[in-house]
């Protein structure tokens, strides 16, 4: 019998999405480790290594994610990209669950996704197939100079695309009212609000 692939994961767990589109809905979150973008601001800088006893296989994953009552998988990291994801999004698929990726959109996806959140990063540059594959965009604003840089990701991306700003969470007492000030002269963002953090869950 053919062993499943392994990934390296940091952590998984059930819990509600709490940025951008599917902000509020019930997610089974799959952390990937490695990390080669490298943002100053990260939240989950223990993502970025990966240690030979965090790898799992596909079947594993998929009995965890079955013991939640979800029908909706969130791959994420440390950069996901850097993984092949086939196996495990192929595997998904096929028990019917719907599969979200949160990506600085760095390296070629490899594994088929239904919504694709493209997050640019400063740190490491993406690459072009990211603006063709993004149902979502969401930039993380931290320094005034920020909002032009969205603007430029922005051109970029399909007409279809949501546009989401999002405060850096450290930064937010600062940067929330030009958030919002700036969405209401520009209606074509959203804005996104870390509400797992809010609500004091992971």
């Amino acid at each position: 019998m053919k062993q499943s692939a392994q990934l390296p994961v940091m952590e998984h767990f059930y819990t509600l999405q709490g940025e951008g589109k599917h902000s509020g809905r019930a997610a089974y979150f799959i952390r990937l480790a490695g990390c080669d973008v490298g943002c100053v601001w990260c939240d989950v800088k223990e993502s970025w290594d990966i240690s030979p006893d965090q790898y799992l296989t596909v079947e594993q994953l998929l009995t965890e994610v079955a013991q939640s009552n979800t029908d909706f998988v969130v791959i994420t990291g440390g950069e996901p990209t850097m993984h092949n994801l086939k196996e495990l999004t192929n595997a998904l698929h096929t028990k019917g669950y719907e599969i979200a990726i949160e990506t600085a959109g760095v390296h070629p996806l490899n594994g088929h996704i239904d919504w694709y959140c493209f997050s640019p990063k400063k740190f490491k540059a993406p690459i072009e197939e990211a603006y063709a594959l993004a149902n979502e965009l969401k930039v993380v604003i931290a320094h005034p100079s920020d909002f032009e840089w969205a603007e430029q990701h922005a051109a970029k991306v399909q007409s279809s695309c949501v546009l989401y700003l999002q405060t850096e969470w450290e930064k937010q007492e600062r940067f929330l009212p030009q958030i919002i000030d700036y969405i209401k002269r520009n209606k074509k963002w959203k804005i996104s609000l870390q509400t797992h953090k809010y609500m004091q869950i992971p």
